[in-house]
């Protein structure tokens, strides 16, 4: 069986699709799953299937070898602050322990990861870290990193905690309620960052061209709005262990977002792309009245 592989990006688009299909799939089935046009996806098929790693509309074992550089190997939590904006609910519980109609925020990210395979979970915890133990009862296979400076810094102490285990990894803010889990994929070509077009945005937002992120700003038109979930294959990764660190040392380095160091400060490093949903598919509960909206329970 090949272990080794360098697929195109139309080659791992028809792969991807076939590896997640359930049935076989016809040439228009690909076409319409992938966006590529018939002609397309009667040529790569053909290459998928002389480089064996397709058949009768199915993806082989070798077609599996030749997707494995691109899985996620791993998922990172960003857990450790305060949550000081869902405040008063967040004075004796972390923001993604907090339940939304009787489920802990966490949870679904947590059930996301699990579905597309990812088992080797690491959440990193500040406020309040002993709570977060509750979820061993349920998810026995987490690993905790403790952020001693989470009290001190911004989120970027978190990430200098797990800068060596980002290759191939999801980096994903823990308090995020997630509606869809099919924004969470088993393979990845590129690294990317979720983002949700938006005619204007206040909030943090990319500047898009031709599918890669060329702005990481507050506020914009014609933007994608930011989502707390990102993917870094293997190059992006053993360079964000680098640069994190070195960004954290500057000056004024400890108060920066972690995000900001691909996106902004060693931005000509990367090549980051942008990777859609909408609004309804993952919600961040900024306040406790946006919480009481969602939750009636606790609107008391």
């Amino acid at each position: 069986m090949k272990t080794e592989s360098s697929l195109t990006r139309k080659q791992f688009d028809l792969l991807c699709a076939l590896a997640e299909a359930a049935q076989p799939m016809t040439q228009r089935q690909l076409g319409e799953t992938t966006g590529h046009s018939l002609g397309t996806v009667n040529r790569i098929g053909k290459e998928l299937t002389d480089l064996g790693y397709a058949a009768n509309g199915r993806i082989t074992p070798d077609g599996v070898a030749a997707l494995e550089p691109y899985r996620v190997k791993r998922a990172i939590f960003v857990a450790a602050g305060f949550g000081t904006r869902l405040v008063p609910v967040t004075l004796n519980t972390p923001k993604p322990l907090v339940r939304v109609n009787g489920k802990r925020i966490i949870d679904g990210l947590l059930d996301a990861c699990l579905d597309i395979g990812i088992e080797e979970i690491y959440i990193v915890r500040g406020y309040l870290a002993e709570q977060f133990d509750q979820l061993l009862y349920k998810y026995p296979m987490l690993k905790f990193l403790e952020n001693p400076s989470y009290n001190e810094t911004n989120n970027i102490s978190s990430a200098v905690c797990v800068r060596y285990l980002l290759r191939n990894a999801y980096v994903l803010e823990a308090d995020l309620l997630i509606r869809n889990p099919g924004i969470l994929h088993k393979y990845h070509y590129a690294s990317n960052f979720l983002g949700i077009p938006m005619e204007r945005s206040n909030d943090w937002c990319f500047t898009v061209k031709d599918g890669v992120i060329t702005e990481q700003k507050i506020g914009g038109i014609d933007c994608y709005q930011e989502v707390g979930i990102s993917y870094w294959n293997a190059e992006d990764g053993a360079k964000l262990s680098e640069h994190l660190l070195q960004a954290y040392e500057m000056p004024g380095g400890k108060e920066r977002y972690w995000d900001m160091v691909p996106l902004d400060i060693f931005r000509d490093a990367y090549r980051v792309e942008i990777s859609p949903c909408t609004e309804q598919d993952v919600i961040e509960i900024d306040t406790f009245k946006e919480l009481k909206a969602i939750d009636k329970t606790y609107d008391v």
